[in-house]
């Protein structure tokens, strides 16, 4: 953690990749974390994913709009307990433009439709993985509250170096498009103890991240 002696800056960290230290208010912060702990009481249940190889994710997770599964998308979460999954708020498409207008000056016309909900505990991790599954090659949003973490941003083809590892913390926006939309992106660490009370998460890392998948129905 910085701390306020040692200002973070915005950074383009790759084209089209853009880090916005502090972007949402303690108060935004809060709101977002009430309606994730709405959303996780269902209809469908914040959860482990489990991945085709039988091996399970770190995180827990749930969706707004869609459901995700390796690697494909649904309105009924038909590999948890068959519900359809909670509706995409018109509020949570005004918040997505925001933060295209922050990163890259306009908001391009952009309506997520799918939210990503992931919780990290202080062992969770995130390996490095793209972003694919939608038909749209709109920008990801990335929203991160409580915990500061690692965030390794790499290239479009291996999930090996190159990469740069930004730390996020509490309010940090990350946009990712144009020629870093395919680009592999994990989280090698969480730094437990680093969450503000102040915005509702006492400990571990909430991260929303936002996207249009341009799927019909």
């Amino acid at each position: 953690m910085n701390g306020a002696l040692f200002p973070r800056d915005r950074a383009v960290v790759a084209p089209g990749a853009v880090h916005v230290p502090g972007w949402l208010s303690a108060r935004r912060q809060r709101e977002l974390v009430d309606a994730c702990r709405g959303w996780a009481r269902g209809p469908v249940p914040l959860r482990h994913t489990v991945l085709p190889g039988g091996g399970v994710m770190s995180v827990r997770t749930v969706c707004v709009g869609r459901h995700w599964q390796p690697y494909r998308y649904s309105r009924t979460a038909d590999d948890v307990n068959g519900a359809p999954v909670a509706p995409f708020p018109g509020w949570l498409v005004e918040l997505g433009r925001e933060a295209l207008v922050e990163a890259y000056g306009e908001h391009q016309g952009y309506t997520p439709d799918t939210a990503l909900i992931n919780f990290y505990d202080g062992a969770a991790r995130m390996g490095m993985h793209q972003d694919k599954e939608e038909r749209s090659g709109a920008p990801v949003v990335s929203l991160s509250i409580g915990d500061a973490c690692v965030f390794r941003f790499g290239n479009t083809q291996t999930r090996g170096r190159p990469y740069t590892d930004v730390e996020l913390e509490s309010g940090d926006l990350f946009v990712f498009g144009g020629p870093s939309r395919y680009a592999f992106h994990g989280v090698p660490k969480v730094l437990p103890a680093t969450a503000d009370p102040a915005t509702g998460m006492n400990s571990g890392r909430l991260n929303i991240t936002l996207r249009e998948t341009g799927l019909a129905g």
